[in-house]
């Protein structure tokens, strides 16, 4: 399946990608529902997803797909769907667990575990990695080298924005080694306006702000600066029927809830209007390139 070129392209493939995971799962519900209980909660995600391969399906996109090892397990027909469409298969690690809340030790068996499930289930060789709430900054950047150790060819973990849950403001905008760490990393999309970065490239910045806006942001990045555009969501997002978490702060309510019904039309004129392909494609020629001396350095993407 090719590629759909959108109208306002400009020739730049930008990376689709699904973090799989469902409603209970997200890392702001922590504090309110254990996931000791998540086996209590009927899965939602099976029907979000095929929901999503039909939507890609008619747009002719494909994507990467970052899953949860723990919903592998429970759905691995639905994975085997997934990867049979044409989309990439990646890693989000186990159980939803931020990187930076793990030692070492617990990291490097959780994303073993991880791909090797993934592996196993979907036929696939799993390349790509991303943390659970984008939970590698500063403080762990260990975890790149696990990864690169574990057969990993690239992370999507970085948020390079200022944010009250993640982020690291200092990191680069585009597709990077750190220094040291020779593994690629490519991190979410963000435009600068001023000496401030912003998000532009899904969650819950894109539910909240017009699509005009959204449409604007990202073709500053792709024609403008001609760099690809990461975009990710979640299956979650797509249903506005899920059923509302009892107890939360005014906070977590609003980000996760905010403007649902909406998602899925600004997501349609989101794959029309632009080029995308998945992540391991869109940047192939990044990961195969060798780390300069330093193991650091901006790299340029396939385009």
């Amino acid at each position: 399946m090719e590629a759909r070129t959108g109208a306002a392209s400009g020739g730049v493939t930008n990376a689709m990608s699904v973090d799989v995971e469902d409603y209970f799962q997200v890392s702001a519900f922590r504090p309110y529902i254990d996931p000791r209980d998540w086996g209590n909660h009927p899965l939602r995600v099976e029907r979000n997803v095929h929901r999503l391969l039909d939507l890609f399906g008619q747009a002719g996109v494909r994507a990467t797909f970052f899953w949860l090892g723990w919903l592998a397990e429970r759905l691995p027909a639905l994975l085997q769907a997934t990867a049979a469409a044409g989309h990439e298969i990646a890693s989000h690690g186990y159980s939803h667990v931020r990187a930076y809340e793990q030692s070492p030790e617990e990291f490097r068996a959780d994303v073993q575990r991880t791909k090797r499930l993934l592996e196993d289930i979907s036929g696939q060789h799993v390349a790509g990695y991303r943390a659970a709430s984008f939970s590698i900054d500063a403080r762990n950047l260990w975890a790149l080298d696990i990864l690169l150790e574990s057969g990993h060819l690239y992370s999507s973990s970085i948020n390079p924005i200022r944010h009250d849950h993640y982020g690291m403001p200092d990191a680069p905008r585009f597709a990077c080694r750190m220094p040291g760490h020779p593994l690629l990393e490519i991190p979410i999309t963000t435009i600068e306006i001023g000496s401030r970065r912003f998000p532009c490239s899904g969650g819950g910045f894109f539910r909240l702000i017009p699509y005009w806006l959204s449409r604007t942001a990202i073709r500053r990045v792709s024609q403008g600066e001609g760099r690809p555009v990461v975009f990710y969501f979640h299956p979650w997002e797509i249903d506005p029927e899920q059923p509302r978490v009892a107890g939360i702060d005014l906070k977590t309510r609003f980000r996760h809830y905010v403007n649902l019904p909406r998602f899925e039309g600004k997501l349609r004129r989101t794959l029309a209007d632009f080029r995308w392909g998945p992540v391991r494609e869109v940047f192939a020629d990044a990961i195969a390139s060798p780390a300069g001396p330093s193991g650091s350095g901006d790299v340029r993407a396939m385009r």
